[in-house]
């Protein structure tokens, strides 16, 4: 078996023996069967590099697209089954907000307002040493109005005075509390009132314009 295998190695080696100048057509079979192989080889290797390579980056190219949108449909999904709750997340909201705009004064309520907190002191029997309005801070749709307050009591009239800032119908906050005793037994509070309100047409038209001018 070992003599007939090397016999047939022998007469492969030997077809492939002074084939220079025959015509490709005259070579032994073994030749031939090996020219043709390669031949296919390279004809398949300039295909995969010339063509198949493209396709095989486009074809990856579409799956990549194909996941994309079917994360963009399961989004959409969820999104249309979540659409009653966000709706109704909205109206929360924007009763929210109504509220808060119930809250803020106009312009021309403000005078109320600080009266509203003078009377607040006042009615509980507070001595006002100082109250005076500072110079309201515009923002973009909203004033801000600081307060200087200055008042002197007892513990309780005092508690009693912030607590009543507290159920005023209108937003004020107290800022910068401070306390100190007086001579007298009394004690001096000292705290910056702080209330808002909605600009007006003419304030907001101002303010974009001073927008569009400082980014100019």
């Amino acid at each position: 078996m070992a003599i007939n295998v090397q016999e047939a190695f022998d007469d492969i080696s030997a077809q492939f023996k002074d084939l220079n100048g025959l015509h490709p057509g005259l070579w032994p079979i073994a030749p031939r069967l090996a020219a043709a192989c390669g031949v296919l080889a390279v004809v398949l290797g300039l295909g995969w590099f010339f063509y198949w390579s493209t396709q095989t980056e486009e074809i990856e190219a579409r799956q990549q697209e194909e996941q994309a949108l079917k994360q963009q449909y399961r989004d959409k999904m969820q999104q249309a089954i979540n659409l009653d709750a966000l709706k109704d997340q909205r109206a929360l909201v924007q009763q929210y907000v109504a509220t808060m705009e119930k809250q803020l004064p106009s312009k021309a309520e403000m005078d109320a307002l600080l009266s509203d907190i003078n009377q607040a002191g006042a009615g509980r029997g507070l001595q006002f040493d100082s109250f005076k309005p500072g110079v309201p801070v515009i923002k973009d749709y909203y004033a801000e109005l600081p307060i200087d307050v200055k008042l002197s009591g007892n513990y309780h009239d005092l508690g009693e005075f912030v607590s009543d800032i507290a159920k005023l119908p209108r937003i004020v906050t107290l800022n910068n509390l401070a306390i100190s005793a007086n001579k007298d037994g009394l004690l001096t509070l000292e705290v910056v009132a702080k209330t808002f309100r909605y600009l007006d047409k003419d304030e907001v038209l101002a303010q974009a314009n001073l927008k569009k001018a400082t980014k100019k």
